[in-house]
């Protein structure tokens, strides 16, 4: 398969996701759409979505934004299967028209996430742990789109939903690696304005970042399996409809 990778800065990548793409035998292309203004016409069989210092509603400072809302609309209706992280779980919650809200305060930090009943038949994040410390860094949450499964929330705002049978949206960071949090912890200490200890984020990143990579690899791995069995529907029904008949 080839596996599209959507990322909007050079420091919000693929992580352990794109690890398990290709460990998987696959092609993963990654597209920083922030930086070429526009999204690939090439054609691919999945797709990942990632994070980003920018909000869905900033279309007037990022006009790809609103390239990227059409482009996500269309994988939806043709059926791609799709994975959006943080801003790319809310702009997946957009595109299908759900609320898509600031909160009161950011949310940082590691942070216990649950699993919601209609996780349990759920082939991406069905297998997880009731209950798993969480990575999030994000001040928006999303709502959930009309006749979407919520599989995950915690105390602040739902964390993960499914819609359909391909598409998944994730608010907490399962691809993160400790070497993208160190550079995000850094990067934000730079601009500190005394709401986030960042020396008790990082004591926790440490104790946590090895189990929390354990999950994210399971959560894409899921996911990519999900992937590979649409993609060997699709080419049988491909080959049935072009084989000569007798």
């Amino acid at each position: 398969m080839r596996v599209l990778s959507v990322i909007h800065e050079s420091n919000g990548r693929s992580g352990v996701f794109g690890d398990v793409v290709e460990e998987a035998g696959h092609e993963l292309v990654e597209w920083n759409v922030a930086e070429e203004g526009r999204l690939p016409a090439f054609e691919f069989d999945a797709a990942l979505v990632f994070g980003g210092t920018m909000h869905v509603d900033q279309d007037e400072h990022h006009g790809w934004l609103r390239d990227e809302d059409a482009f996500l609309r269309r994988l939806v209706a043709d059926g791609v299967p799709v994975l959006g992280v943080c801003l790319g779980g809310q702009l997946l919650a957009k595109a299908l028209r759900a609320p898509v809200r600031r909160m009161p305060s950011p949310q940082v930090g590691w942070h216990e996430v649950r699993l919601e009943p209609g996780a349990a038949d759920d082939p991406v994040l069905g297998r997880l742990p009731a209950r798993f410390q969480s990575f999030q860094w994000h001040s928006y949450a999303f709502e959930l789109p009309r006749g979407a499964v919520l599989l995950a929330k915690d105390t602040r705002c739902n964390q993960a939903f499914r819609t359909g049978a391909s598409t998944w949206a994730l608010q907490f960071h399962a691809e993160v690696t400790r070497d993208s949090l160190r550079d995000w912890i850094e990067r934000a200490e730079g601009n500190a304005d005394g709401t986030i200890d960042f020396d008790r984020l990082r004591i926790e990143s440490e104790a946590h970042i090895a189990g929390w990579n354990e999950i994210g690899r399971e959560i894409c791995g899921r996911y990519v399996a999900v992937a590979e069995d649409l993609s060997a529907t699709q080419a049988a029904a491909t080959t049935r409809a072009t084989s000569p008949r007798s």
